[in-house]
């Protein structure tokens, strides 16, 4: 929603942004306030910035990074592709970012919030956390395509998540490197669990396993 405005970015920040999904994101935010104030309707809305967890889905750049790194560390793949490694994005983990959902409906009076964790990070950034945890050097993983690079890049997103914390009593708990290995360990479990049926003759496609099957 945020887009191309520069960080970082609060509630009185002007929108403005990059991509469809990100157009949409809009609508639907400015209904909720339409809705609000015209029929006084319990309604907020959580502008949450990037909030990840093991159960992000695996085309999410976090998710790819996490899932690639287990299945190189296993021998079940050889190289990753991204795009635009210089990009920065506030990422946070999902369990936070819900309890301060909770908190917007336990309040008197309905309003907006952003949630964040105000620290951003490159994509290079996490690609280098995720094969460290692992004891792995990213340069030989790791290669560019032109593919993967956005017609309207969203430079830097870092979020002023001030009035959660002052109205709400919120903070993220977990930070950057705590959900970069979190992620790792889930995925390198998983990656396990793949090489297993592997050497057993399963040749399904990996998206069906899920850690902690048996």
């Amino acid at each position: 929603m945020f887009g191309a405005s520069p960080p970082p970015q609060s509630e009185l920040t002007p929108f403005y942004p990059r991509s469809p999904y990100a157009v949409s994101k809009l609508a639907a935010h400015w209904y909720a306030v339409n809705y609000r104030e015209a029929y006084g309707l319990f309604i907020c809305n959580g502008i949450l910035f990037n909030h990840e967890s093991p159960l992000r889905g695996e085309t999410f750049v976090t998710r790819k990074v996490t899932r690639a790194v287990g299945r190189i560390k296993e021998g079940l793949q050889h190289k990753l592709f991204l795009g635009n490694l210089k990009a920065k994005r506030d990422w946070g983990y999902a369990g936070d970012y819900v309890e301060a959902m909770w908190l917007m409906l336990q309040q008197n009076d309905p309003d907006d919030y952003v949630v964040a964790t105000g620290d951003s990070h490159t994509v290079q950034e996490l690609v280098e956390l995720a094969f460290a945890e692992v004891g792995l050097d990213w340069e030989q993983y790791v290669e560019i395509d032109s593919r993967y690079f956005r017609p309207t890049e969203v430079d830097a997103l870092e979020g002023d998540a001030s009035k959660a914390n002052q109205r709400l009593g919120w903070q993220p708990r977990v930070d950057f490197k705590e959900l970069v290995r979190m992620m790792v360990q889930h995925d390198l479990d998983l990656a396990k669990r793949e090489g297993i049926l592997r050497s057993a003759g399963y040749n399904g496609p990996a998206r069906g396993l899920v850690a902690g099957d048996t």
